[in-house]
Order: structure tokens, then C-alpha cells, then sequence
């Protein structure tokens, strides 16, 4: 069984190995998304796949979508070519639920890959086509946190968008540069409306991209770039909006284990890889059942009916953001953040496993967002944060079936503390003065920092998950040894006095001092991170 159009048209044998096929004609909606695209997406990952890929397929078996999504890729080329092209751009979506049983389904949702490559002539050809077009209704994102980041944490350029800005848009590479240069392109064809729709793990993802696309837009006028007008056209949200939105899906790596299943229900070429960009992807994806998306209904050239799709609401910014913050700032994203880091310190593969079986790490994630979130959080009003959270403690973190590793959830963490924990600890400054009554939040800030050490609990090295700060805080941190805390003088403040890391001076806040100490005690010897750690939440 190969996973490909001519492959699944072999129906007895996929439904002997009990996997769904799509009910719809592949091939049609993918040509018609050729010909007249509506929906286009940018970053097209795991996350993408299952979860908005799944959304679409959805509507597709439900006839109220006619079309494939168009999938761009704006930094990693390989993903195009190894799982992408060699499966005719179809995906395996494997659910996994908490009792061990999983949902296998082929998704034929996905239309065409194309590479955001301004050096490919044919391929960025095809993207300024897509863009032209008047059907197309609505380009969405997940390109992760830092895909929206033009500068460095002191406010210079990073080099790539400083190139892109002395390049011009027909030379452009980073994801914003690209975009603009695309929305240049609509410009030109007709001054065509369009929705943006941010879909990253972000707070106000859509002023994020908006931010972003303005700030090119402005540097590629002040060059000579773009028309005088082409300002006016994209800074109109009546013509090009920026929808907000709030996205939660738990989706951990591939597993291999998963892979070697499928291969033994017969399906060839299911293997993992690894990019030379360090994604690691598959021909099919993992994850849990239960997902939200939560999309502020802001779409000039209208929209594919959303609202029919699986965890999907339409509502107002105001209630996006509300429920963006009850998961990104309380309840769901502050847990990983605060222990995923800790967790692998601690030695702890699997994040399940880890709040499974130590009771101090399972208190610490319910104290960050219980007893220290949920109390300063607003109820968004189309879902509940207590039970949201209830169900997070209850089902979700506590499926080890998911697989969903501690390394994952210290990716990029530089680039998410200030929403997952500033926001929160902010709203305690405003409360009552100052944040010193918080305990677990300040304990995940310093487990981070202990992480980034790359030294585990008894004494021995690890790789540090990507993140663009691992050098610059290593660097910081290249004096600190564990087992002698005489080492670690002030190297923590540059690092906690940073608003553009943590949107806020955690020294103003009451809790610089606090951090300082418990890292202090994570670094005395072997064991002193678990010692900490049952020191400030064990007793409780």
C-alpha cells in the first residue's frame, strides 16, 4: 500500500488495514485549487497537516468546501520534497486517544507544494499566480513565533531581514519578506481584498503579522521599492485584515513506533526523517483528538465555511483574545513552558510520563495554572478556563500515548516566556502591588534558565532544543558552573531585565531576587534541581 493517489485507489486493502480514505475526488479538488485558489497556507508542518489540513478534509467529506488548501513553504525546502511530492501532497492523520486506540485516516485535503523561493524562478513565478488571483479568499500561518520576528532582542535586524530589506521583494527569503512581496503582487493584479490569518501560538497573532508586513512594507518604500499607494492598500483591515485567532492542538513529533505499525498494517515508506533543517517530519502525523480554533470573523474577499469544521469558532477579537489568553497565559502553554525545560533537566523523556509519575512535577504544573493562572484570567465566555483546564489535567497531559517529549516543549522557549508567564505575572503587579506571591511561575522561569546550562540533575550534558537565544545566553552563561554556585554572580540580569524578552523587567516586578535564589539552589550539585523543586511546591 503506497501512499499515493494511485495507491489509494486500491480501497479493500486500506480498509482491511482499517485506515479511512477520503470520500471525495482527490484529484478534482486539487485541480480546482490550482486553477482558482481560495485558501493558501504558509508553514506547512505537522501542525499544518493534521490540524488545519483536518479541518479542511472535513469540509471536503461534508461538500461545504469544493477545494484543496495551497501549501507554501517558507523555510524548510526539504519538507516539499520528502514528504510532500513523493506522496502526490497526500498525509496519514493518526488520532491518538488515551486508552491506546487510534484513528487512521488518509487526508487528500492538501492540493499543492509550492516553495517560497525567490531563487526558483518557476516556483516563485507560481506563488506571484496564486497571489494575482481573485478567487484566492484567505492565507493562513503557521510558521511559529519567531517567523514573524524581524529584529534581534536589542532592536537590530537580524542579517536575513536586513538583506531582505536592502534585496528588495523579486529577492526577498524570510516569511515576511516573502508575504509582502506577494501582497505586492495582489496589489499590482487588481488591488484584490484578502484575509491574513495568523494561526501561530502567539498573543494577538494577528498584530504580530500585521506589524510585521507594515514594518517591510515601510523599509521597501523608504528603498524605492513599491508604489506610493501600496501602503494605503495593505494598512486598510476593510481590504487586507489581519484576523486574531487562538490555536491548540497537542501535536508531538512522529513517532517511530507509530511508523513501524504502519508499515506492519502494510503501508510502504512511513519512516520519520530528519531535514537538514532539523525538522522532523513523516508521511503522516500524530496527535491528540480534541483541538480548538477559536478565529476572529474579519475576511474583505470572503471565506471557506470554518465554522463547520471540527473545534472550530467564529467569533469577535475581543473573544479571541480572551480565549487566547485563557490558553497561551494560564492554562495550557505556561505548563509546557514552566516544565517541560525542567523536565529534561530532571531526565524525564516523556512530558506524560514526567507529571504520570512525580508527584512535585505534577503540583508545580497544576499550581501554574490553578492556583497562579486561572485566579487573574478572564472567562472568554465561549469556552470555560476551568474547564478547559480540567480537561488539559484530566485527558490531555495525561495521555502517554501522545508521546509528546519535554525537548519538544523547550523549543523556541526565549521567544514565548514573555506571553506564557509576563502576562500573568503583570496582571499579579496591577492586583496587588507586586508579583512576589507567585511561586510555581517564578520556579519554571528558573528551571528555564537552569536548562539552558545544558547540564542534566546528575551532572551530564545534553543537546539544547533550537532556539534562537542559545548562544547569546550560553555565552551569558559560559562561567556557571553546577556544583559551585560561588560561579553565578549576576549573569541572570540582562536576561530577566529584558522587556522585549518577558514584556516586563521581572526585577520591577518583585520576583528578580526570587529567581536569582532558586537558580542559585538548581546549580548547588547532583540532585539539587529536584531538591528545588520539592522545596517550593512538595510541601503544598
Amino acid at each position: 500500500m503506497k501512499l499515493t493517489i494511485n495507491g489509494i485507489k486500491n480501497q479493500e486493502s486500506w480498509k482491511k488495514a482499517g485506515i479511512t480514505l477520503p470520500g471525495y475526488d482527490v484529484e478534482a479538488v486539487s485541480e480546482k485549487a490550482k486553477k482558482e485558489p481560495k485558501w493558501v497556507h504558509f508553514g506547512i508542518g505537522n501542525i499544518f497537516r493534521i490540524f488545519i489540513g483536518g479541518i479542511a478534509d472535513g469540509l471536503l467529506e461534508e461538500g461545504v468546501l469544493d477545494r484543496g488548501i495551497t501549501c507554501v513553504e517558507t523555510f524548510d525546502y526539504d519538507v516539499v520534497d520528502k514528504i510532500y511530492e513523493p506522496y502526490d501532497n497526500l498525509g496519514l492523520s493518526v488520532i491518538l486517544h488515551g486508552d491506546g486506540t487510534r484513528e487512521y485516516k488518509v487526508l487528500g485535503s492538501l492540493a499543492e507544494a509550492v516553495k517560497a523561493q525567490s531563487s526558483n524562478l518557476a516556483q516563485w513565478n507560481r506563488l506571484k499566480e496564486i497571489f494575482a488571483s481573485p478567487s484566492l479568499q484567505m492565507v493562513s500561518f503557521t510558521i511559529t513565533e519567531k517567523g514573524y520576528a524581524l529584529q534581534k532582542a536589542d532592536g537590530t535586524w537580524f542579517p536575513f531581514v536586513e538583506s531582505d530589506i536592502k534585496s528588495g521583494p523579486d529577492k526577498a527569503v524570510g516569511a515576511m519578506a516573502v508575504l509582502t512581496a506577494m501582497l505586492y503582487e495582489r496589489y499590482k493584479a487588481g488591488r484584490y481584498p484578502l484575509a491574513l490569518v495568523s494561526m501561530d501560538n502567539c498573543s494577538q497573532n494577528g498584530a504580530k503579522l500585521r506589524e510585521s508586513v507594515l514594518t517591510m512594507t515601510r523599509e521597501w518604500q523608504k528603498a524605492g521599492f513599491l508604489d506610493r499607494d501600496f501602503a494605503a492598500y495593505v494598512s486598510d483591515e476593510k481590504t487586507v485584515a489581519f484576523p486574531w485567532t487562538m490555536i491548540d492542538k497537542i501535536t508531538p513529533r512522529p513517532s517511530e513506533q507509530i511508523a513501524e505499525d504502519l508499515e506492519k498494517l502494510g503501508v510502504e515508506d512511513m519512516q520519520p526523517v530528519i531535514t537538514g533543517k532539523k525538522t522532523y517530519i513523516a508521511p503522516f502525523v500524530n496527535a491528540e483528538k480534541p483541538q480548538y480554533l477559536v478565529v476572529e470573523d474579519s475576511f474583505p474577499n470572503g471565506r471557506p465555511a470554518l465554522e463547520k469544521g471540527f473545534g472550530v469558532y467564529m467569533a469577535d477579537r475581543e473573544t479571541v483574545n480572551l480565549s487566547e489568553r485563557m490558553k497561551v497565559t494560564v492554562c495550557l502553554n505556561p505548563v509546557h513552558s514552566a516544565t517541560g525545560p525542567l523536565g529534561v533537566v530532571l531526565g524525564y523523556d516523556l512530558f506524560a510520563h514526567m507529571l504520570n509519575t512525580d508527584a512535585d512535577m505534577m503540583k508545580m504544573a497544576r499550581m501554574v495554572a490553578y492556583d497562579e493562572g486561572l485566579p487573574v484570567v478572564p472567562d472568554p465566555g465561549i469556552l470555560s478556563p476551568q474547564e478547559f483546564a480540567d480537561e488539559l489535567f484530566n485527558d490531555r497531559f495525561p495521555n502517554e500515548y501522545l508521546g509528546d517529549t519535554n525537548l519538544r516543549l523547550a523549543v523556541d522557549v526565549s521567544q514565548m516566556v514573555g506571553i506564557r508567564f509576563g502576562e500573568t505575572i503583570k496582571a499579579y503587579v496591577e492586583k496587588y502591588g507586586d508579583a512576589s506571591r507567585l511561586t510555581a511561575i517564578p520556579l519554571g522561569i528558573a528551571g528555564w534558565l537552569r536548562y539552558m546550562l545544558a547540564v542534566d540533575d546528575e551532572g551530564k550534558r545534553y543537546e539544547l532544543a533550537p532556539d534562537p537565544m542559545n548562544e547569546e545566553i550560553q555565552e551569558q552563561f559560559k562561567d556557571i558552573v553546577v556544583g559551585r554556585p560561588e560561579t553565578f554572580t549576576d549573569q541572570l540580569k540582562p536576561i530577566l531585565s529584558n522587556e522585549r524578552i518577558f514584556f516586563t523587567d521581572i526585577y520591577q516586578t518583585g520576583l528578580g531576587e526570587k529567581i536569582e535564589t532558586m537558580f542559585r539552589e538548581m546549580i548547588a550539585g547532583p540532585g539539587a534541581v529536584k531538591a528545588t523543586v520539592h522545596k517550593y511546591v512538595g510541601s503544598r
